[in-house]
């Protein structure tokens, strides 16, 4: 009976309904409106700090509450870097041309302020939780704002966001690279994946830090060698591509000039989904991390929007629009260009993309990178989900509790990885947007405290010391983990 209910028609409109609403110009310009805020308040902290954010990697070390912050970084971006940056890439082109390329890097660049406000303000209010650090906007919010009921719907929206609407994105272009690449049955790779989580996922969070600490670097390292070795293939086209980003985003080309607010909607959408900044899903990893100053995890989250927009994603754009193969939708069920005749958007198209210059490898790398990318973000997916259940269960976590919350995740893989890959986007935007749009309102309400906590950080700093948070001293609060190292 679920089954029917999820694969009906019904179902998918009530799909594109939500995502409308959620995602109107409304909230596109409150992302965009916050970044640009934040980064102007900061002093654009993304900028003044890029050499700050190299030298927090592997300074301080993990202890027994809490991961290091090179593990936490790594967590957070396990959950950044993920199909958004392979399949994301291509379904922002399909939908919005190669101008919505353009509105990726300024969600990023912009969005990578926002990503410091909201880390500092989850190691600022987190708490130890079973032995381990856990926060994010739920503890802000309540800790920080002083309502209760916001922070349990944050809590509520994100455990259902993460254990159902998003899991799927990731399981189905697995699915659908591995299937392309090898001729895997979608269902059997959904079963696979389903056990290899499970392995995995009942341990703790540091097992998860150590997970992703091994693979991030290596998956994220390897995609980007193949992607400089085309762009290098490829240099005196540099120009060209970029002359065809700007004036598609600008509406100055003529092939892709009439579809610029789409340009913006998907570039927006597709950039969030992919670097995560205001979601609400980097405060969690970036509270688990044992640091002497919540500025320093702030710095080595901005970064990581960096990593995941302005080279990953950038390095899958520059080799679709390399290739010339690519479909861009007109919106009324036409196209503007066509030239992956019957291919839908999605990783497909990737695997099209990189297998015109590697011909012999090309679909089997994107499939192995995918599912690294994938898996390592579901993963954080299931840390974000169980986090929330633990500021939700204030005593000792119920295992009934604890258990219905992992067979709703596991649900949630395999459904992903046999359902179309429309329905699965679809349910990830809307989980995307929901999060977004309490954590937004969440950290513009608290952005003081992040200020006040940026100061500190850059007066220790020039006074010679490594800097150590006082919340007292600030006049901060409720700090429950800086009260009580």
């Amino acid at each position: 009976m679920i089954y029917t209910l999820l694969t009906s028609t019904f179902f998918e409109r009530a799909i594109v309904w939500a995502n409308d609403i959620i995602w109107s110009y409304a909230f596109i310009f409150l992302c965009i409106g916050t970044g640009l805020y934040f980064s102007i308040r900061t002093g654009f902290v993304q900028v003044r700090f890029f050499r700050d954010m190299l030298g927090q990697l592997f300074k301080e070390n993990s202890n027994e509450k809490g991961v290091s912050p090179f593990q936490a970084f790594s967590i957070a971006i396990a959950g950044r870097v993920g199909t958004g940056n392979i399949a994301g890439v291509a379904t922002a082109i399909a939908l919005g041309g190669p101008g919505a390329v353009f509105w990726m890097w300024m969600i990023a660049f912009l969005g990578s302020a926002t990503a410091f406000v909201e880390a500092v303000l989850g190691q600022i209010y987190k708490e130890e939780k079973n032995g381990h650090y856990r926060g994010g906007p739920a503890f802000y919010i309540e800790k920080g704002i002083g309502k209760k009921w916001y922070a349990v719907l944050f809590a509520v929206s994100t455990i259902f966001a993460c254990a159902f609407f998003l899991p799927g994105v990731q399981s189905n272009s697995i699915a659908e690279s591995m299937s392309s690449a090898f001729g895997f049955n979608k269902l059997y790779v959904g079963i696979g994946v389903v056990i290899a989580l499970v392995l995995i996922v009942i341990g703790d969070v540091k097992r998860i830090g150590k997970f992703a600490e091994i693979t991030v670097p290596f998956m994220a390292g390897a995609y980007i060698l193949i992607a400089l070795i085309i762009i290098g293939m490829n240099v005196e086209r540099i120009p060209e591509i970029f002359q065809l980003i700007f004036s598609s985003a600008f509406g100055a080309e003529a092939t892709f000039g009439g579809i610029v607010g789409s340009a913006v909607i998907w570039g927006v959408k597709r950039g969030l989904y992919s670097n995560e900044a205001g979601q609400g899903t980097a405060p969690h990893a970036a509270a688990s991390a044992a640091t002497s100053h919540p500025a320093k995890q702030g710095i080595l989250q901005a970064f990581s929007v960096y990593i995941d927009t302005l080279f990953v994603c950038t390095a899958t754009a520059f080799i679709i629009l390399f290739s010339g193969l690519y479909n861009v939708s007109d919106g009324q069920g036409g196209f503007l260009f066509n030239a992956l005749p019957g291919v839908e958007e999605g990783p497909l198209v990737t695997q099209a993309a990189i297998s015109s210059y590697f011909p012999r490898i090309g679909h089997a790398f994107v499939a192995v990178a995918l599912l690294f990318f994938a898996f390592t973000t579901v993963l954080a997916y299931y840390f974000i989900a169980e986090s929330n259940l633990y500021y939700l269960r204030k005593k000792k976590m119920s295992q009934t509790l604890l258990w219905s919350l992992r067979i709703l995740f596991f649900g949630s893989v395999l459904y992903g990885a046999v359902t179309s890959g429309g329905t699965a986007w679809g349910l990830g935007d809307i989980g995307v947007g929901i999060m977004a749009w309490l954590n937004i309102i969440a950290i513009l309400i608290l952005q003081k405290k992040a200020f006040i906590t940026l100061k500190d950080y850059e007066k220790q700093k020039k006074e010679g010391k490594d800097p150590v948070f006082n919340p007292t001293k600030l006049g901060i609060k409720n700090t429950t983990e800086w009260d009580n190292p």
